[in-house]
């Protein structure tokens, strides 16, 4: 395959979009921040793309997978369980803060436990987004395919704990929505399929739109603390970087692709609070990706990275997916590192992902 059309392939097939970031004192290496008192929330539930599928893909017939080394090299027992990182993911980590339990399991993983079930799974694919065209080509799940996976889980807790128990787990669980980066990229950015009749403006309220319809969705199933993620600066991702065919010498973010990411967040960060107000008894908190994701680029010191521009999986400029796999050498040290591959964040990353989610986010749910 010509080297142009493999950059294409894997920035169709970008499952990245990732959460949030850590305060600007963090430490070289990050620990999850103490665990409170007693748990907040009865369950997590978790939609989206792979910065929060757990292993779904697994399950699927796709080629976007993670479950074969080096992916799951710093996990529990060193092994590849379909988390697109060195280790865990950021409902791993929040899970295991709020007491809830140690990490998120993907709904379709055969033998669920009760428990497991009753807990919280993730629903979320890799390669999914908003936009019906962006799964259309990977076959991964798309947020709206997403929804009737929650529905059977429904049924299935329901037939557990009863419908009185069942609503009530559902009202108070934690929902974490993480999507969008995909469908910018499959859709507009490197194929642009939705620009033959969409400009820049016009997707972003298409996307929007189908956002508010899924969370009106979530809101009808009995959903009621939901926190959304915005996109996160696309222009920084190591792939994209590498699809515009920048030397190694001298990447850069790319300008038009990061303002195009945060246009959308603004418009989303508006649309939340309104739609909150028609829906009575939520509370839609939006979850800033941009700026503290943006923080840990331009000062890494502060977070301990020495690399911010590629991946620690082989070259780090185009491995992902299939191409990071056993074969493959990856850097000593991962933590040092801001992506894992070409595309998605490390380990590390995650940590402060998660610890500014706790102590920016989480706190808008006692308000």
């Amino acid at each position: 395959m010509p080297t142009s059309k493999l950059f294409i392939m894997l920035a169709v097939l970008i499952c990245m979009a990732p959460i949030n970031t850590c305060s600007s004192t963090a430490a070289s290496t990050a620990s999850l921040t103490t665990r409170p008192p007693s748990p907040k929330f009865p369950a997590i539930f978790v939609f989206g793309d792979s910065t929060v599928d757990t292993g779904n893909n697994n399950y699927v017939k796709t080629i976007i997978k993670a479950n074969l080394p080096p992916y799951g090299e710093n996990f529990p027992g060193h092994i590849p369980t379909g988390r697109f990182s060195d280790g865990k993911l950021v409902p791993d980590f929040l899970s295991s803060f709020l007491g809830i339990k140690d990490d998120v399991p993907p709904f379709l993983k055969p033998n669920l436990s009760e428990n497991e079930l009753r807990t919280g799974v993730t629903f979320a694919s890799a390669g999914s987004g908003y936009d019906y065209l962006t799964s259309s080509l990977s076959n991964a799940i798309p947020v709206s395919k997403q929804v009737e996976m929650f529905k059977s889980y429904i049924n299935k807790l329901m037939g557990i704990v009863g419908k009185d128990k069942a609503n009530n787990i559902i009202g108070e669980a934690l929902v974490m929505i993480s999507a969008g980066t995909n469908d910018f990229v499959f859709n507009c950015h490197d194929i642009p399929t939705r620009r033959l009749e969409f400009d820049i403006v016009g997707y972003q309220h298409f996307l929007l739109q189908k956002l508010e319809d899924f969370l009106k969705e979530l809101y009808e199933l009995g959903c009621r603390k939901m926190m959304v993620a915005g996109l996160p600066p696309i222009g920084c991702l190591p792939i994209q970087m590498t699809a515009k065919f920048q030397i190694p010498t001298n990447r850069k973010c790319l300008e038009d692709q990061n303002s195009d990411a945060e246009s959308y967040n603004k418009k989303l960060a508006k649309l939340l609070p309104e739609l909150q107000a028609k829906l009575p008894g939520s509370k839609l908190a939006y979850t800033d990706v941009y700026e503290p994701l943006f923080d840990m680029i331009n000062y890494p010191q502060q977070y301990g990275f020495v690399e911010i521009k590629r991946g620690c999986c082989g070259t780090g400029y185009i491995e992902a997916l299939f191409l990071c796999n056993p074969m493959t050498p990856v850097c000593r040290n991962p933590s040092e590192f801001l992506f894992w591959d070409s595309i998605h964040p490390s380990q590390q990353t995650y940590i402060y992902l998660a610890n500014y989610i706790i102590q920016e986010v989480l706190p808008l749910f006692d308000k």
